[in-house]
């Protein structure tokens, strides 16, 4: 099973994460699919490849928890929905 999830990154005391799609057995800084987007929660910036996205979910990867709220205040759900 695929999930979208965080991926740590950055240095000490200044991560930066990832959003990839995984494998769900892969360990956190596992061997991922596809880089599908970056949060930085310092800087409070997302970015987000919207087809890239699409496309997994299309597939039946799961969102985990947080990644869901990232997509739900980037209105990824809305834009999906009115489409």
């Amino acid at each position: 099973m695929v999930k979208l999830r965080l991926k740590r990154c950055g240095r000490k005391q200044r991560a930066i994460y990832r959003i990839v799609a995984i494998d769900v057995r892969s360990r956190r800084e596992g061997r991922d699919f596809r880089k599908v987007g970056f949060y930085d929660p310092i800087k409070n910036q997302t970015y987000l490849n919207v087809p890239a996205i699409l496309y997994f979910l299309e597939k039946g990867a799961q969102p985990t928890g947080t990644v869901y709220d990232i997509l739900s205040k980037a209105e990824f759900f809305k834009e999906k929905t009115s489409s």
